[in-house]
């Protein structure tokens, strides 16, 4: 959607160039992941530092030299900072962006310890493998995700991170859920199989190439509205849902109005999501009784 409303924008009709666009951004989504998952390590590594220089001061005390090391033991983050897949993802797609940017670690890291939640934790000097992996979980959910200052560096960094961190940040949760002592962390597979890339390339081009054609399924249903009148971001969600209605077999109906109703809530207007409701629901009976809604496969339509 967003690079079909770019190629828009830019009047170059420049098609290879937006779509190589679409696949760098999407390709940007294992960055994203990576950065996200390794403030973890990080954070490990920071307070690694920190008690090591404590111990060596001169006037050190007995809690310095001998200091709860709870935190820095957390089986979960050592599983991570120990995953060889992780590891050389990170130094494959060159992701180091806490150690030139460690501020944002150090901004973190004191949160954590101010926190109720780190108190509660480090009551004790025993590791549990349950009890260390909640703690991740609470204080990415509950101090990393939702931090300001990390939110603004994120969507400073690339653009199009901004709409894929709650689907990376929906994964790492997901994984940290499921870990298990004898877990191999792997970086989670950007798409699930060769059919799932050709899906994001086939939507775009056959909505970019057929958009005239799209559009004239629409035009007529909407008599109290000008053409011009529409928002443009509504235009492309009806001819990319009208896409996969008439060139997407595969796809169910009610998926394809649900997904739409839900990026029209999101990107466009406050009326849009009722407003493209009424001409997709209008739209199905009209092909359903032309017989041009041709879904293949049971419970499709």
């Amino acid at each position: 959607m967003q690079s079909i409303y770019a190629l828009h924008q830019s009047q170059s009709g420049n098609l290879e160039q937006e779509e190589k666009f679409l696949f760098h951004s999407l390709e940007n989504i294992q960055d994203l992941y990576l950065v996200m998952i390794s403030i973890l390590t990080e954070l490990k590594k920071m307070e690694e530092v920190f008690l090591h220089k404590s111990s060596l001061k001169h006037l050190s005390t007995p809690e310095e030299r001998n200091p709860n090391k709870k935190f820095i033991n957390n089986q979960v983050i050592h599983l991570l900072a120990e995953s060889n897949h992780l590891n050389i993802s990170l130094e494959n797609r060159k992701i180091d962006n806490w150690q030139t940017h460690d501020d944002y670690i150090q901004l973190l890291l004191k949160e954590i310890k101010e926190s109720g939640r780190y108190a509660q934790y480090m009551s004790n000097r025993t590791n549990n493998f349950e009890e260390d992996k909640q703690f991740v979980l609470d204080i990415f959910t509950e101090i990393i995700v939702p931090n300001e200052k990390l939110y603004d560096y994120l969507e400073d960094n690339k653009l199009t991170w901004i709409d894929d961190i709650p689907l990376v940040n929906t994964e790492i949760i997901k994984q940290l859920k499921t870990i298990k002592p004898e877990t191999e962390v792997r970086m989670p597979r950007l798409y699930k199989d060769v059919d799932d890339k050709e899906f994001a390339k086939n939507l775009f081009r056959k909505t970019v190439l057929n958009e005239k054609e799209l559009a004239q399924n629409y035009t007529d249903k909407t008599p109290n509205w000008d053409a011009e009148r529409i928002a443009e971001m509504d235009t492309i969600i009806l001819k990319m849902a009208i896409c996969e209605f008439l060139k997407f077999p595969s796809i169910p109906v009610k998926v394809t109005i649900n997904e739409y109703l839900e990026i029209a809530k999101e990107y466009s207007t406050p009326k849009s999501s009722i407003f493209i409701n009424g001409i997709l629901d209008n739209l199905v009976k009209e092909f359903q009784n032309n017989n041009t809604l041709l879904k293949t496969g049971r419970g499709l339509m």
